[in-house]
């Protein structure tokens, strides 16, 4: 009985390979047909665009952001006041993390990449967004220990079903060779969504949401951190995520973001 049931399994094990073959193939065709059918349109403007979701007119009202800079917000200076000159926010209110670094500033094309990555499931984003942010982020990447993206809350990531500052963080790593750590930080307390609120109910909101997960504690001990996230506002988020890793006795946290707030000019997010 035994002898018999052995080719039986063989057989089962070559037709499920060979469904699990036919399914994969069905898929990679139906999405061809699909790209043929409708073709990508710019995230933005809705024109047609070949490659990864902007057209060119679109990325050419982008406003990256260049030196000259506030060497520790990263906050665009009109005219270049010298070296090593600060903010006047990076004076009045130094955050936690020690540096901050964006690739543009949060203006309506950023917002609707954004917003695309964050609630439209325009993964294909990500791989553009990153490598900005990679290249905006280099002076901070070249001693990072490890990438750390910006948790959410178990129920909102359900809901999501991806974190975009995890999807970021991935790009990053790929191109910087810093490792991206998922599995470091959490959000142990659900807090409401930011939009609205002012720069101290944010800092509220935030208070105490984070933590080094208890057995990943060792290994931040010591090591220069960069968060991921995509937009920084008046930083709450990112300054709480920097907190609870200086708690855990991480020796220095950045930030890096795709875009960010400058003079309190864009719209809400």
């Amino acid at each position: 009985m035994e002898a018999d049931s052995i080719p039986s399994r063989s057989i089962v094990r070559h037709w499920r390979g060979a469904l699990v073959a036919g399914r994969h193939l069905l898929s990679q065709t139906a999405r061809l047909a699909l790209d043929i059918a409708l073709p990508t349109l710019c995230v933005s403007c809705r024109e047609p665009v070949d490659g990864e979701g902007v057209c060119a007119a679109c990325w050419a009202r982008l406003s990256f952001i260049a030196p000259p800079y506030c060497p520790r917000l990263g906050i665009p200076f009109v005219y270049d006041p010298g070296p090593d000159m600060l903010s006047m926010e990076a004076i009045a209110n130094p955050p936690a993390y020690q540096r901050a670094r964006a690739a543009v500033r949060y203006d309506d094309v950023a917002r609707t990449l954004v917003h695309a990555l964050k609630y439209q499931d325009r993964t294909d984003l990500a791989p553009a967004m990153g490598r900005w942010m990679a290249r905006a982020g280099r002076e901070l990447l070249t001693d990072a220990d490890m990438l750390i993206p910006v948790p959410l809350h178990w129920r909102r990531a359900w809901r999501r079903r991806y974190n975009q500052s995890g999807a970021l963080a991935r790009i990053i790593a790929r191109h910087s060779g810093v490792k991206a750590r998922g599995d470091v930080l959490r959000r142990v307390r659900a807090t409401e969504q930011q939009i609205g609120l002012s720069r101290a109910q944010r800092a509220t909101n935030v208070q105490g949401a984070f933590q080094v997960s208890a057995d990943r504690q060792s290994e931040v001990q010591g090591r220069r951190i960069v968060l991921v996230d995509d937009v920084l506002t008046s930083g709450a988020t990112l300054d709480a995520c920097a907190r609870a890793l200086l708690r855990a006795k991480a020796a220095q946290v950045d930030a890096l973001v795709f875009a960010r707030v400058v003079d309190g000019g864009s719209r809400p997010i």
